[in-house]
């Protein structure tokens, strides 16, 4: 048997007084003088045996009430198997889970209203010496310390919802960060949290060596139907034009989900609606068209009425409609004239001509399409510029000199896994298909006739395709490639197999150059995504954007202003924002006055899923010192019973002094020791 606070041991020296008392407490005797007998009714007589029993017996009920009193104060244990040392200070680390789908209703209110009741719990069945850490999703830097019972109780009750989602492997290695600190204290770790599937991260179990709970709080079983992703159909958006929007929603529930409500809004004004039914666990493509948008950033929102789970009811998105698109054409001394008499034929389009040798590389981001043309040999530094373009979104159209080096170009293209020219080939040749499911052609023509005119080709470059194939959009009768497109990263990569003159081909003057040059340029572009995903750590990319001390890049939404660590890498403008931004919406990014862009964010959709797992499933997650706690049957004696201090006895101490105390009180009042032993009567004669 052990002691919690052996100290209180030392009252034991206490258990001299009652012997103190037993020892001098001698009766006195009181002298009555009787004038005659007759008064005489009764004479008792006192055995001295009984009376020394019975003083005895009081004696020792006395000082075994005062034994287990003391005991009772300096809390006596047996040590459980796994028992550390709990005389000492203890170290417990709570893990509260705050994430969106801890809003969900039970009897007792939200979850996270139920898992702050369970937290403060847990510290009140703990001493008052010992520390303690709140860890919530936001990993806030705050909660990289250890706190008293009251400081702890004050942060537990500041928790809100957040929109960050981390796996089981994350929030017991933030916990052991802290607690590993703590090297001579025992150890425990608590984890409150409904346990969606999400949880179990892609890694298996975790043993961070010291004992862990896992408190799992039952929440009401509840369809959810919710805006999964959506996305553009259009790439480049034009004032005025007709656009279409793709939504795809997903139903978390097990039965399938009837006539779902959906309305899109754009600035705030109603666009489209709908109403959906979407099979059990299925997700479901919908197209939604809108228009009459003037230019500027479009700030959109997706409602749907699904309840009772309310959160993830609103999908935010933002998009730009220009009023131009800048084109950039880089020559090799001498500007193309049919690409210039292309891109004047249509007032959107807005293009530039830049020698390859004063092309300003810093800028090359702010172009969605990028057309290199008649450059004889293509320098390594405008190579390596345009692979960076590229794999950040941007469109590249290359058309070779018509004395292009070969060995520059392949060293420009193979490394963008695009196709390349390896010989010149002078025999004629004639366009015989068109690959009519690429984007590119999709919505050019109404109808293919049967025997389509198709570019003639009086000479060409054999191309390469290389390790990346990718899908060609013009193909010759011998099966040789005769324009093909291919991703590489974010971007794309269209290279022609001719020169843009007529010794090489009919194309620049044929009926397919002016719209398939169009198209490409109109799928074109790096813009920014439709939405962000909160609680990502992942950094931003915008256009560039130079920050200084009077002109600052920051985040506006209402009043609320935030202001993101500004990185310049390769050209674009890298953002990594604070744990602040915690709230879905639309925010402007803004610098100084003015406004270079409008983002959207969104909660994290796993949070959607209200599927939790089952006792099997968190034992497959738990180390082989864990154990699970059911939420309604979480008490004191379950937090800090065997698990915490092995079998605690103090209880038991109270019981039995409360007994000798109560056989104290009997021995006095019940236990008679006078006898009555003669009865004498007046003799009247």
């Amino acid at each position: 048997m052990h002691f919690l606070y052996p100290a209180f041991l030392f009252a034991l020296l206490t258990l001299a007084i009652p012997i103190i008392v037993h020892l001098f407490n001698f009766r006195r005797y009181k002298k009555v003088l009787f004038s005659n007998v007759q008064f005489l009714k009764e004479v008792q007589e006192q055995q001295a045996s009984r009376r020394n029993l019975k003083e005895r017996l009081i004696l020792a009920s006395r000082l075994l009430a005062l034994l287990f009193l003391v005991l009772a104060f300096a809390r006596p244990y047996m040590a459980g198997k796994s028992q550390g040392n709990p005389g000492k200070q203890q170290a417990v680390s709570v893990f509260v889970d705050n994430s969106s789908s801890m809003q969900t209703l039970n009897r007792e209110g939200t979850l996270l209203d139920e898992a702050k009741q369970k937290a403060k719990q847990i510290a009140a069945a703990y001493s008052i010496n010992d520390r303690f850490q709140l860890l919530t999703q936001d990993f806030e830097g705050k909660h990289q310390r250890m706190l008293n019972r009251t400081e702890f109780n004050d942060a537990v009750d500041a928790v809100k919802i957040s929109p960050r989602s981390r796996d089981m492997n994350q929030i017991v290695a933030r916990q052991q960060s802290l607690l590993n600190m703590q090297a001579s204290a025992p150890k425990h770790s608590y984890i409150i949290s409904d346990f969606q599937k999400n949880i179990k991260g892609s890694s298996g179990g975790v043993n961070p060596g010291y004992p862990v709970s896992l408190v799992q709080l039952k929440a009401n079983a509840l369809p959810n139907v919710a805006v999964d992703s959506v996305w553009m159909l259009s790439a480049t958006h034009r004032p005025n034009e007709s656009e279409k929007i793709v939504v795809r929603l997903k139903n978390y529930a097990d039965k399938s989900a009837e006539k779902i409500p959906l309305r899109l809004l754009i600035n705030g004004v109603q666009k489209a609606i709908g109403s959906f039914t979407i099979g059990a666990r299925s997700s479901q493509n919908d197209t939604l068209s809108f228009s009459g948008l003037q230019g500027g950033w479009q700030r959109g929102e997706i409602q749907l009425q699904d309840n009772p789970v309310t959160f993830d009811n609103k999908f935010y998105f933002t998009f730009k409609i220009n009023y131009k698109l800048p084109v950039l054409l880089i020559n090799g001394g001498t500007p193309n004239k049919y690409l210039r008499a292309l891109f004047a034929a249509d007032a959107f389009f807005e293009p530039k001509e830049f020698i390859d040798g004063n092309v300003d590389y810093a800028g090359l981001n702010a172009w969605p399409l990028i057309v290199v043309s008649d450059i004889k040999i293509v320098s390594a530094g405008l190579a390596q510029q345009l692979k960076t373009y590229v794999s950040k979104g941007g469109t590249l159209l290359v058309f070779p000199s018509a004395d292009a080096d070969i060995s520059s170009y392949k060293a420009f293209l193979q490394p963008m896994h695009a196709a390349y020219p390896e010989v010149l080939k002078t025999e004629a040749a004639k366009v015989s298909a068109l690959n009519l499911h690429n984007v590119v052609f999709k919505s050019i023509f109404e109808s293919i006739p049967n025997n389509p005119d198709l570019p003639v080709v009086k000479k060409y470059y054999n191309l390469n395709a290389g390790r990346a194939p990718g899908e060609y959009l013009m193909r010759m009768q011998a099966g040789q490639t005769f324009w093909q497109g291919s991703a590489f990263a974010k971007g794309r990569v269209y290279v022609a197999a001719v020169a843009l003159n007529e010794d090489f081909s009919n194309l620049p003057v044929h009926a397919l150059f002016v719209p398939v040059m169009f198209r490409i340029a109109l799928l074109s572009g790096h813009d920014q995504p439709l939405f962000y995903t909160l609680g990502s750590i992942d950094p931003i990319e915008t256009v560039p954007l130079q920050s200084t001390e009077k002109q600052m890049v920051k985040l506006v939404k209402g009043n609320e202003t935030i202001i993101p660590d500004v990185r310049q890498q390769e050209g674009s403008t890298m953002l990594y924002f604070p744990e602040q931004l915690a709230e879905t919406g639309t925010y402007e990014l803004r610098k100084q006055d003015s406004t270079a862009a409008v983002l959207a964010f969104n909660d994290n959709r796993t949070e959607s899923d209200l599927s939790y797992l089952t006792k099997a499933g968190l034992e497959n997650l738990l180390p082989k010192n864990a154990v699970l706690l059911s939420g309604n049957k979480l008490n004191a004696e379950s937090i800090a019973g065997v698990a915490n201090s092995g079998l605690q006895l103090w209880k038991l101490c109270i019981i039995l002094a409360l007994v000798f105390l109560a056989a104290e009180t009997l021995l006095i009042r019940y236990y008679k020791t006078n006898k009555t032993n003669i009865w004498q009567t007046r003799d009247t004669n």
